[in-house]
């Protein structure tokens, strides 16, 4: 049986871990966070006491973490898979990190013979859950193959976007501007329709029967007017962090980024009223400069 590791037992590294297993791979595990590795142990997974004792044993060991700190921390930290793992098995990162983050980790990775996947994902928590995550995989064609079956195991549309790494990260912050400012649309939207008397029924009924539907927009309108802010599996932090990896890129190619540079003042502004909730908080905002509320 393949042994494979996950590092980052959040909202999507739990699900994706229990994908995993699910899938018929013996699935080591650590995050810092003790309930999270009772859960792991729950659905049949090894918790283990660092990264380095995850890497000890593991083929292939996903990163699922936050930011590019941490990505650094337990891939060449102290404990960290670097220690460990051996050569010829693959690190997979599915964080999302700014390119030139995972280039220079991926060089660290390199001096130790082991191979390295750029691949962040989309889909949320959601995806997570089902198995039905979207990645975008840059690896040498070779390196992206022999580990495909465990990119299926969490994954539904898996893209090799290139062989370069830091490609999977660039169409990942590339992505993440449309997203953005695909968010604050509908926010906005909602937000007028309902101060101008349009019930939010009709709304729905009408923008998701419309050309612009899809997934985002019926999932996010659902959302907002039931209320739900808060633990919904997408945390406005997370989002804010990634279109800030957006604007970035922007700066170093060059790129005006009118509607994403508002998108991200708006999370920013969103973030500061509501630091703990979900994404769809953002309409709250809005809705106060409006004097209304998006209901059904």
């Amino acid at each position: 049986m393949k042994r494979i590791g996950i590092i980052g037992l959040g909202s999507m590294g739990l699900a994706m871990a229990k994908n995993i297993i699910d899938s018929g791979f013996a699935l080591a595990g650590f995050d810092v966070r003790e309930e999270s590795l009772r859960l792991l142990e729950a659905a049949g997974g090894e918790p283990a006491g660092s990264a380095a004792e995850v890497g000890a044993d593991a083929e292939a060991v996903f990163v699922m973490v936050l930011n590019g700190r941490q990505v650094r921390e337990v891939v060449a930290g102290e404990n960290g898979l670097l220690e460990t793992m051996k050569p010829g098995s693959t690190i997979i990162v599915t964080a999302t990190i700014d390119p030139a983050e995972i280039e220079e980790i991926a060089a660290l990775i390199a001096e130790k013979g082991i191979e390295v996947i750029d691949s962040p994902v989309s889909g949320g928590k959601g995806g997570a859950e089902a198995g039905t995550l979207t990645l975008m995989a840059a690896a040498k064609k070779e390196v992206f193959e022999t580990n495909l079956e465990v990119l299926e195991a969490v994954g539904e549309k898996i893209f090799h976007v290139g062989e370069e790494i830091g490609m999977g990260q660039t169409v990942k912050a590339s992505l993440q501007a449309l997203i953005g400012a695909t968010f604050t649309a509908i926010f906005e939207s909602l937000v007028l329709g309902a101060k101008a008397g349009v019930k939010g029924e009709v709304m729905y009924e009408v923008f998701t029967a419309s050309g612009v539907r899809s997934p985002l927009l019926e999932n996010c309108a659902k959302l907002i007017m039931d209320r739900a802010f808060k633990d919904t599996g997408s945390q406005i932090t997370t989002m804010y962090k990634d279109l800030g990896i957006s604007m970035n890129m922007a700066k170093q190619n060059g790129v005006a980024m009118f509607t994403t540079s508002a998108a991200y003042e708006l999370f920013q502004s969103g973030m500061s009223l509501f630091p703990e909730e979900d994404n769809w908080s953002i309409v709250k905002l809005l809705e106060q400069i409006a004097g209304t509320e998006v209901t059904w």
